[in-house]
């Protein structure tokens, strides 16, 4: 799985608050995060994810992220979303 499987996903949320709030209610499925991100965003999004049994995948730059995101804006972390949920 990769970056491409964001851009095929039909149900995901960019931004930290987004995706925050994805794991905190059990709706993501996998979150992607820049390695260039800040460093204590990239913590407590790591520990959020290993807390809460979400997997995990790092992206090289955030310039990366939102390409794949469809935005065309840096992105710290994008998260897809359970469309079982």
């Amino acid at each position: 799985m990769s970056l491409e499987e964001l851009k095929e996903s039909k149900s995901f949320v960019v931004g930290t608050k987004q995706t925050t709030r994805a794991i905190a209610e059990g709706q993501a499925k996998k979150v992607f995060l820049a390695l260039d991100a800040d460093r204590f965003l990239q913590i407590e999004i790591e520990k959020q994810c290993r807390e809460n049994h979400v997997l995990l995948e790092s992206v090289p730059t955030m310039m990366e992220l939102g390409k794949w995101a469809g935005i065309e804006v840096k992105a710290a972390v994008a998260t897809i979303l359970d469309e079982q949920q």
